[in-house]
């Protein structure tokens, strides 16, 4: 029987991470780790179809920044739980990610967290879903692909699909999976891609 896969967020939490201060709003997100039958899983949203920005889209909890938050991290945490439910107490925070940059004008700070595996109780209002997804999906080579696309900050970028259990994680969320698992798995993004999407 093959061992199942799980983070070594060691390195993340040795991650001195990059910060971007020229948005006009700041916001961050909590990449939630889960413990499931000895198999590391990510919780992610899936994000409810009436919202403005980015509707039915796979992303983490989180959002803006808002004035009772007196840091970026209490902005993650207060978000997750208004988001999941999720207790700030049982957040065992890991380390943090490099800042990204959104069409929408965010600087988002992602964190990474171990939290405990258990019923969450989604917002209705703001979150579709909660979907759970194991590492060894997410690592899948046959669940990934990626492709070429102009960004309005960063150029020519590659942008990375992951597609597991009826789920596809792309866009912002992808960027932040995809340094997630360059620093606590074996995964290695492509530099390059010669296909184009329709």
């Amino acid at each position: 029987m093959s061992r199942r896969p799980t983070f070594d967020l060691d390195p993340v939490a040795a991650h001195e991470p990059t910060g971007i201060d020229d948005q006009r709003f700041d916001a961050a997100v909590l990449a939630p780790v889960i413990d499931r039958d000895g198999e590391d899983h990510l919780l992610f949203t899936r994000r409810a179809d009436h919202l403005g920005e980015h509707p039915g889209q796979m992303s983490f909890p989180g959002g803006g920044a808002e004035s009772v938050d007196d840091t970026i991290l209490d902005t993650a945490l207060r978000e997750a739980n208004e988001e999941i439910g999720l207790d700030p107490e049982d957040a065992e925070i890991v380390g943090q990610l490099d800042d990204i940059r959104t069409i929408s004008e965010y600087a988002v700070t992602p964190f990474v967290a171990r939290v405990p595996d258990q019923t969450y109780d989604r917002q209705a209002s703001e979150v579709a879903e909660i979907v759970v997804l194991p590492l060894s999906g997410l690592l899948d080579p046959e669940n990934y692909e990626y492709e070429q696309r102009e960004h309005p900050y960063y150029g020519n970028i590659v942008v990375h699909y992951f597609h597991v259990d009826g789920s596809t994680v792309w866009g912002a969320t992808g960027r932040i999976l995809v340094q997630l698992l360059e620093l606590a798995t074996e995964f290695e993004a492509p530099v390059s891609d010669d296909r184009t999407r329709g």
